[in-house]
């Protein structure tokens, strides 16, 4: 039978042989951040941070975390730790800039960490036009903006951009969402109104109708306006994510309102150029046709080439073409990658069939 002695040797040991792991891997980690700095070196005294970035070489060491992950740390927490110690390495040079729709304490903020890590430079902007119009003039190096909802749809103001903007597409982040309701009250009873944005408030109705059937209900410009204003004002709840109980110093009341356990948001990283394959990729197109108000099968006959060619589509979305009344433009998004074949192949064929043919970006799939 082991002694308490012998139980606090053996525990010694073990906490040794954290300290040794723990020196090992600090040394480690500073060893790839002095081989990132001999990167930007060799790109030149004048490189910038989003000249040696690459997505695509990005997805495919995340790729490979996953394929040697045993555990048992998961997945989600390894690829956090492989993030953070990337997005730090690249931040020796100097940190990537990432515009997204603000203020602090959304969720969009909570997308640009997830995908960059936390070793950037977050600017909040006011709104998704002007997120688009900081990375056209290169205030920001990416963007992050939201494209659609797994329950309440696509964010048509994103898209809309797309019509006008030289800007690509270069990667997507796939974020669980998890709204709390919160406020500087301690209670459910001291709620008069709730303050969230629109979309927030419709995926939490069920929750609201059943514990707080009688508040008023007040849209937002975002969740962090409405934290923003039941900090300030008595009475007022919001609903939004952890981070921005946080930011505004509210009381979290209630964890997870959301009537829908899978609900999930994904945003479109914007950037200035089109990547290479990763190896796992997505397409986006924008793609019309002189006349799509008129005519049986005119958009079957447009994306027959996807067929003949044996292309994955995996979404479209028709919009306004802001040409004429009633004149409609796609966003259609494929399996592969734009450069590679069968993708390549179909896309040739497609485009001697539109009017108007964009290849908006072909970018790593969503990891974790």
């Amino acid at each position: 039978m082991a002694t308490g002695d012998d139980n606090g040797d053996e525990l010694a040991q073990i906490r040794r042989r954290i300290n040794d792991i723990d020196e090992r891997i600090q040394s480690l980690i500073n060893d790839r951040a002095r081989i990132a700095q001999q990167v930007g070196i060799a790109k030149g005294d004048l490189a910038a941070a989003v000249d040696y970035y690459r997505p695509e070489r990005e997805a495919r060491v995340l790729r490979k975390v996953l394929e040697r992950n045993d555990g048992p740390m998961r997945d989600e927490e390894m690829l956090r730790l492989f993030r953070e110690i990337m997005s730090a390495c690249l931040a020796q040079q100097e940190p990537l800039s990432i515009g997204f729709l603000g203020p602090e304490g959304t969720f969009t903020q909570t997308a640009v960490y997830k995908h960059f890590g936390h070793s950037v430079r977050a600017l909040p902007f006011h709104t998704i036009d002007e997120t688009f119009q900081e990375v056209e003039c290169g205030a920001a190096d990416f963007g992050v903006v939201p494209i659609e909802n797994s329950t309440e749809g696509s964010v048509n103001n994103t898209l809309d951009m797309f019509l006008t903007s030289p800007l690509k597409i270069a990667g997507e982040i796939e974020l669980r969402i998890e709204q709390h309701l919160m406020a500087k009250a301690k209670g459910l009873d001291k709620i008069e109104r709730i303050c969230a944005h629109e979309q927030s408030l419709a995926q939490c109705r069920g929750w609201i109708r059943e514990n707080l059937p009688h508040v008023e209900l007040i849209g937002m410009p975002s969740n962090a306006a409405g934290a923003r204003r039941a900090r300030d004002e008595d009475g007022t709840a919001a609903i939004g994510p952890e981070v921005a109980a946080d930011v505004y110093e509210l009381e979290v009341l209630f964890n997870n309102i959301e009537d829908r356990p899978d609900n999930a948001t994904r945003f479109l990283v914007i950037g200035r150029e089109l990547l290479a394959a990763s190896g796992d990729d997505k397409t986006t197109l924008l793609v019309s046709t002189e006349d799509t108000a008129g005519g049986a099968g005119i958009l079957h006959n447009l994306l027959q080439p996807l067929a003949t060619h044996n292309v994955s589509m995996t979404r479209i979305e028709s919009r306004p073409s802001r040409r004429k009344n009633w004149d409609y433009v796609f966003f259609i998004d494929l399996e592969g990658h734009a450069e590679e074949a069968p993708v390549s192949e179909a896309l040739a064929d497609l485009e001697q069939r539109a009017s108007l043919f964009k290849v908006l970006g072909a970018y790593p799939k969503a990891i974790g």
